[in-house]
C-alpha cells in the first residue's frame, strides 16, 4: 500500500469535506521546518494548531513514545498503568488540581468538566441548577454539548436540537454576565485566552469577578486551557498570570506535543462529586499517550523552557511591530507568550485567508483566528533563526498582498 503515489487531489476522492486543507501534503518536520512532497521547506509557525510545543520528531518525544511502544500500548480501564499515574502526579504537583481525568482531546476534556458542573448540580439539592453561562466567539470544541457551549453559531446551528441549558454573553462584560449567573448555574465556562475567537485575552479583573460570582451563587468556575496550556503563555498554565484559581481546569493540544491526549484536572472536592460508571472512555489515560506527554510535561515545565517563550514573544512582538510600520495592514498585535494575534484593521477585514495562502506560497505555515486575525503559535522552543526566516516570509507574503 505504501508504494501507492497519493497526491492533494485524493483528499478529495476520499475525505468526508469538513477540511479545506492547504493544496500541498507534508511529509516529515525536524524542528520548526517541515518538508512537503516535492522537498519544499516551511517553516512552521502553526505548531499544528498550538499542539506542537516542541517541534517536529523532537527527541524527548520520539525516545519516549519509542520506549513505551516496545512495552504496553494500551489494556483499557479496567486496569491502570504506570505512565498514566506518573503523568497524573506530574500535573496534581504542578497545579491547583488534586485529581485528573485523562481522555484523547481537547473537547473531550470540555465533555468530562461540562458533565462534571452538571453533576455538581445535581448534588447540590437544587434540582433546577444546571444552568450553565459561557461566552460569545468561545470555542470548547466540537462534540454536540461543547459546540452549544462555545459561542460561534456558525459552528452549532446546522446541528439543531442542541444541549439545553446553556447562555452566551459578551466575553469581558462582567456586568452582563453578572445578569446571567444565578442560583441555578451549576458551571461558567470560559478561555482565560480566546484562541479561535481571535486571540483575545480575558481582563485579570473580568475573570476576578466570574470569580466571586462563582464563589456566590455555587457555580464552578472552568478555565479552558486547551490552547493556553502546557507553556503556551510563558507559565505552565494561564491561570497562573491571572490570580485567578478555577475550580476545574482542562488540558490537551501541547500536553502531548502531538500525540493526542486532554486531560480534566479539578479538586478532590468535585472530583469526587464523580462515582465509578459516572464517565468514561476508552483510550483515555492509555500508556503510549501518558508516556509522550509525561516527557513532554517535565521538559516544558522548566524555568528555561517558560523564560524561553516569553523572551520569544517579545522578540516576534518588536519584529511584527517593525514589520507593521511598514506595511500599516494591523491595527493589533496581541496574546501572551507563542499565542500570538495580528489583527487585521477594518479596511483589510476578512483577509486573514488569504494572508495565510500567501503565506504558505512563500513557505511559512500560519493560522487563522477568525476571518480578521492571523494567528502564530510555534514550538515554544522554536530556534531565533526559524523565526527571522520565518518573518522574512511573512514579510513578502504582506508585500504580495
Amino acid at each position: 500500500m505504501n508504494d501507492v503515489a497519493i497526491t492533494r487531489s485524493n483528499f478529495n476522492d476520499w475525505m468526508v469535506p469538513v477540511f479545506a486543507p492547504a493544496n500541498f501534503i507534508l511529509v516529515r518536520g525536524e524542528g520548526s521546518r517541515i518538508w512537503d512532497q516535492d522537498d519544499k521547506e516551511y517553516i512552521d509557525f502553526a505548531g499544528g494548531i498550538a499542539v506542537n510545543a516542541l517541534g517536529h520528531a523532537h527527541p524527548v518525544a520520539v525516545n519516549a513514545l519509542t520506549e513505551q511502544a516496545q512495552k504496553l500500548w494500551h489494556i483499557g480501564n479496567g486496569y491502570t498503568n504506570e505512565p498514566v499515574l506518573r503523568l497524573a502526579k506530574q500535573l496534581v504537583e504542578s497545579t491547583f488540581a488534586d485529581k485528573v481525568f485523562f481522555c484523547n482531546s481537547g473537547a473531550e476534556a470540555n465533555e468530562a468538566a461540562l458533565k462534571l458542573a452538571r453533576k455538581v448540580g445535581l448534588l447540590s439539592g437544587n434540582s433546577e441548577k444546571n444552568h450553565i453561562v459561557a461566552f460569545k466567539n468561545a470555542f470548547h470544541g466540537r462534540t454536540l454539548f461543547t459546540v452549544t457551549a462555545g459561542g460561534q453559531p456558525k459552528y452549532s446551528q446546522d446541528f439543531a436540537p442542541l444541549p439545553g441549558g446553556i447562555e452566551h454573553t459578551a466575553f469581558n462584560d462582567l456586568e452582563a454576565a453578572k445578569a446571567l449567573i444565578t442560583e441555578n448555574t451549576c458551571a461558567v465556562i470560559v478561555e482565560p485566552i480566546q484562541g479561535e475567537g481571535g486571540v483575545l485575552p480575558a481582563d485579570i479583573e473580568f475573570l476576578k469577578g466570574l470569580r466571586a460570582l462563582c464563589d456566590e451563587k455555587g457555580a464552578v468556575l472552568i478555565f479552558d486551557e486547551v490552547q493556553t496550556g502546557v507553556g503556551r503563555t510563558g507559565s505552565l498554565y494561564a491561570y497562573m498570570n491571572t490570580g485567578v484559581t478555577p475550580d476545574i481546569l482542562t488540558t490537551a493540544k501541547a500536553l502531548g506535543g502531538g500525540f493526542p491526549i486532554g486531560a480534566m484536572i479539578t479538586t478532590d472536592h468535585y472530583a469526587n462529586m464523580y462515582a465509578v460508571g459516572d464517565h468514561g472512555t476508552t483510550y483515555g489515560g492509555n500508556p503510549l499517550a501518558c508516556a509522550v506527554a509525561g516527557a513532554v510535561f517535565e521538559f516544558i515545565n522548566t524555568p528555561e523552557v517558560l523564560d524561553g517563550v516569553k523572551q520569544r514573544h517579545q522578540y516576534f512582538i518588536d519584529a511584527l511591530n517593525k514589520i507593521n510600520a511598514q506595511y500599516g495592514l494591523f491595527k493589533e498585535i496581541r496574546g501572551q507568550g507563542l499565542l500570538i494575534g495580528c489583527v487585521l484593521k477594518d479596511e483589510h477585514a476578512g483577509k486573514a485567508k488569504n494572508i495565510v495562502t500567501l503565506a504558505g506560497e512563500e513557505g511559512l505555515l500560519a493560522l487563522v483566528a477568525g476571518a480578521d486575525v492571523v494567528r502564530f503559535t510555534p514550538s515554544l522552543i522554536i530556534p531565533q533563526e526559524d523565526i527571522d526566516e520565518g518573518l522574512n516570509r511573512f514579510t513578502r507574503a504582506l508585500a504580495r498582498l
